[in-house]
């Protein structure tokens, strides 16, 4: 059967992405972009840190893979029995990668020569798994290693504090690497399993950009794509938890500066409308205590922040939160004050003037990143994890949004009974790890 192809158009710029449906399964994702040398290539599934607890068609109940699963199969993918991955990309002249994302692993390649060639070895190995058990137990130590890091890294401790403090009853608030428990949990046979749920051509998408031809990459992966019956696999679903107040976590690490960041937990979305919320809620938080907003350059002059200090929105499958992050010797003051200014612009209304300035900035960025073959296809990816939406869906949905939708982003988006503030202190200030 031939793939089903459509064309996904960008209708203020033109831009064209051109979306085939393999008859494995598989989305084909490509931007034929021939004025660039380099050329890029993103092999994904939608199997992340948080997919961890599933039910299997005909299991009455729920299987629970240890944490730091999906990546741990992301390293031990790239060791066959005959040749290094990388060195085999190496020989070809391109540069190859892979990440874990708490709902995504993504194994990828750059080049500006046989890319081809680069593409077949890209979609070969990541179908293709080898684990032993010596394999497995020589990865732990490397992990472990990993882990340890992660554990002296103040950025991820008080980044997952505050996690832990939003979201207990979800995987989200695990380090995507798990722990050193619970990698000793895992076997070849965890491994084969997982593949075998989640690296299925249904569950995956690739995406090329670049001086690439499309249909030379469906012909490729004509060859490649191995066409399987997929078992299928109900996800679980994690509860809501009621709203917890205002939350503190504090611990101490051997710091020169306080490290704080700040959560607003809100109602997770999916598709198109987290896409939209997301958006509203980083121009929410712009507006709001931004580089450019009269609050964040009151408390640059206070010192109560420095240049370090930023927003975020933070959304996925079972989560939603707006973040504001930084150094303060009083990261309570800070959190009040935005709780003041939230509290202000929903009585007032927003400003205007600068809720434009902020869109038109975000809409530039979003359409000149489609010029580059690597935005561009980390674009399509995140689309397709995303429920399937257009790589171009961004920048319509942000030329839609207005300074009026602000007040209902505040209402649902900055719940002040519903914070985690999460403080990494300096050793010397003598404070015990504490939640209050």
């Amino acid at each position: 059967m031939p793939a089903e192809i459509t064309r996904l158009t960008d209708p203020c710029t033109g831009d064209v992405c051109i979306r085939m449906q393999h008859d494995s399964g598989l989305e084909i994702r490509v931007m034929e972009m021939p004025a660039f040398s380099t050329s890029y290539a993103q092999f994904g599934t939608r199997f992340g840190s948080v997919h961890r607890k599933f039910r299997r068609a005909g299991d009455a109940a729920y299987t629970e893979m240890p944490a730091g699963i999906a990546h741990y199969l992301e390293h031990k993918l790239f060791e066959n029995p005959d040749s290094s991955i990388s060195a085999a990309f190496s020989r070809l002249g391109a540069r190859d990668n892979a990440y874990t994302d708490f709902d995504r692993t993504v194994y990828y390649f750059q080049t500006q020569q046989h890319f081809y060639e680069a593409l077949e070895l890209l979609t070969g190995f990541v179908q293709e798994p080898y684990f032993t058990q010596e394999s497995v137990e020589r990865e732990r130590s490397i992990i472990a290693q990993e882990l340890r890091e992660c554990l002296d890294d103040p950025a991820d401790q008080v980044f997952f504090q505050m996690l832990g403090g939003l979201y207990p009853e979800h995987p989200v608030h695990t380090d995507v690497l798990g722990t050193e428990e619970s990698i000793r949990q895992i076997t070849p046979e965890i491994l084969y399993t997982c593949h075998a749920l989640f690296y299925h051509p249904q569950n995956m998408v690739l995406c090329c950009a670049g001086n690439v031809e499309a249909e030379k990459i469906l012909q490729l992966c004509d060859r490649m794509i191995k066409k399987r019956t997929p078992v299928t696999a109900a996800p679980f679903r994690y509860p809501e938890r009621a709203p917890a107040g205002r939350l503190i976590r504090r611990k101490t690490m051997p710091v020169g500066k306080t490290q704080f960041a700040a959560g607003f937990r809100s109602r997770p979305e999916s598709g198109t409308v987290r896409l939209k919320e997301s958006l509203l809620s980083s121009l929410t938080a712009e507006l709001l205590i931004g580089s450019s907003s009269p609050l964040c350059q009151r408390l640059l002059a206070e010192g109560l922040i420095n240049d370090t200090f930023s927003t975020d929105c933070f959304a996925g499958d079972g989560w939603f939160t707006v973040l504001a992050e930084g150094e303060s010797d009083c990261p309570e003051a800070v959190l009040d004050a935005l709780c003041a200014e939230i509290g202000r612009v929903k009585k007032e209304g927003a400003d205007r003037a600068l809720f434009d300035t902020l869109k038109r900035a975000a809409y530039g960025d979003t359409v000149i990143s489609m010029n580059h073959p690597e935005a561009a296809c980390a674009a399509m990816l995140d689309s397709f994890i995303w429920d399937g939406i257009s790589p171009f869906a961004r920048a319509e949905l942000l030329a839609q949004l207005t300074a009026d939708d602000v007040q209902g982003c505040l209402e649902t988006r900055f719940c002040t009974d519903n914070i985690c503030l999460s403080v990494i202190e300096p050793e010397s200030l003598g404070k015990e790890e504490s939640e209050l």
